[in-house]
């Protein structure tokens, strides 16, 4: 197809027709946006985001879960300047270092609700996940296992998008096409009572069943050959899925009873979006492995980071000392201006108390979410803390789903961005994560608008969906 018409959907020089001339935009129907503008952000205010034109939005996603302080945080601006000034770049090979990220890599190892031994830095969640994939093989070859290297996620689970984080995605749109996943990555069952749940089974139940089916797929595997299970503590992208009580209680032992590692992919729920600091103090999760990012600098400075134990860190150096040299890192690993940018984001976390925040303003947003459960097309209302999801159906009775084609669930999130809220549609499970900042009458706001974005889709009474 020849190059989009510049003047489609906007004027000739706008910044929507150069975008669609210039951009390759992830998670988009690329042809579809060859002749629909996108929204140009331009500016943020604490919650709200502007575009443009000057129009308004709630951002309720925080951006893509990651904005905690809002899009006005001086002090992270301020601190990325002085950093800059005092020393723009350095990196960490050949045991080269720089203060920042001494610093941020002692306060992330006070603070995790683990017993780890080191921090290696990246820029991205997709970069940690392939590090500890890589950091994993590397270790059990150094153990003399050779043939322990098959990683388990679950179905549903969002890891990243490089080639090995997207095997352990497993989401059709991430693996479609790609030719993934890689073939030593396997899937287990997705903790999603509501849709997994067998007719008469309670959530006791349900999490027993999915215990007893990892353990069965571990030792039909073998378990000399499976080295790893990583697990959101709330799966994100999944489409806001929080484990049934007593599950991570269930999974855990059989983990130990086959010495398979257990990563915990902290993403989105690290720094205090479940209303603890982490998700797995939220889920008494103890993990070999925890990745972190997006709010690790409130999303204003590209950095994410890998937590390991001491049993894998004395393996890797020892591998490293035989070899000659530990082979893995990138450029900007711990890159100072977002070392120093994640260090005042954490400093900012404690001086304002933002677990007290968030503990105060969640229940607002939980009990909001859930006066949506007797609308006709809501399915399901989940959550905890700051983060959410209201699932549509087509039938509340069966649960039956909309039809795929029927696109439910992004049109439900253009009519709540007409109305001035930014969500994000995962299939037809509607999002929240807004900034942790976020005020009660805030709160309020958002929900006022998704009421009217909800009702802008729905059919009128007595009519068909």
């Amino acid at each position: 197809m020849a190059d989009p018409d510049p003047g489609a959907g906007g004027a000739p020089n706008s910044l929507g027709a150069r975008d669609r001339a210039t951009l390759l935009h992830p998670y988009t129907d690329l042809r579809a946006h060859e002749t629909a503008d996108p929204l140009v952000i331009t500016r943020g205010e604490g919650v709200y985001v502007f575009d443009d034109q000057g129009q308004g939005y709630l951002e309720a996603m925080a951006g893509l879960w990651c904005a905690s302080l809002g899009f006005s945080e001086h002090r992270l601006a301020a601190a990325a300047e002085r950093q800059l000034a005092t020393l723009p770049f350095y990196h960490l090979f050949t045991g080269k270092s720089h203060p920042p990220a001494i610093e941020l890599a002692e306060r992330l190892l006070d603070m995790a609700p683990a017993p780890f031994a080191r921090v290696f830095f990246a820029n991205s969640g997709s970069e940690a996940v392939d590090s500890a994939i890589k950091l994993t093989w590397y270790a059990n070859n150094a153990l003399g296992r050779p043939d322990k290297k098959k990683i388990i996620a679950r179905k549903r689970a969002y890891h990243g998008v490089t080639i090995a984080a997207a095997s352990l995605t497993h989401l059709p749109v991430n693996q479609t096409g790609f030719d993934l996943p890689l073939a030593p990555m396997l899937a287990t069952d997705c903790p999603h009572f509501y849709r997994e749940g067998k007719p008469g089974e309670s959530e006791e139940g349900f999490a027993q069943r999915l215990a007893d089916n990892l353990d069965k797929l571990i030792e039909a595997e073998g378990p000399d050959t499976v080295a790893a299970f990583i697990a959101e503590p709330v799966m994100g992208a999944g489409g806001v899925i929080v484990p049934p009580p007593g599950y991570f209680d269930l999974i855990q032992p059989v983990l130990k009873k086959h010495d398979v590692l257990l990563i915990a992919d902290e993403m989105i729920c690290g720094f205090g979006r479940t209303g603890l600091m982490f998700g797995c103090e939220t889920f008494a999760i103890k993990p070999d492995m925890m990745v972190l990012g997006k709010a690790l600098s409130a999303g204003y400075a590209p950095i994410s980071a890998l937590l390991v134990s001491a049993e894998i860190y004395d393996a890797i150096a020892d591998q490293s000392a035989r070899v000659g040299s530990f082979g893995h890192g990138f450029t900007t690993s711990a890159h100072p201006l977002c070392a120093a940018v994640a260090l005042e984001t954490l400093r900012i976390y404690q001086e304002r108390d933002i677990l007290a925040r968030v503990r105060e303003t969640a229940p607002l947003l939980q009990a909001g979410l859930r006066s949506f459960a007797d609308h006709p097309l809501v399915g399901e209302v989940r959550g905890i803390g700051l983060i959410g999801a209201v699932e549509l159906v087509a039938d509340k009775a069966s649960r039956a789903p909309f039809d795929p084609t029927d696109r439910m669930g992004p049109a439900l999130a253009r009519a709540a961005q007409d109305q001035g809220l930014i969500v994000r549609a995962m299939g037809d499970s509607i999002a929240f994560s807004p900034p942790l900042t976020i005020t009660g009458r805030e709160v309020a706001e958002l929900l006022d608008r998704f009421a009217r974005a909800l009702k802008a889709i729905s059919p009128p009474a007595g009519g068909a969906t």
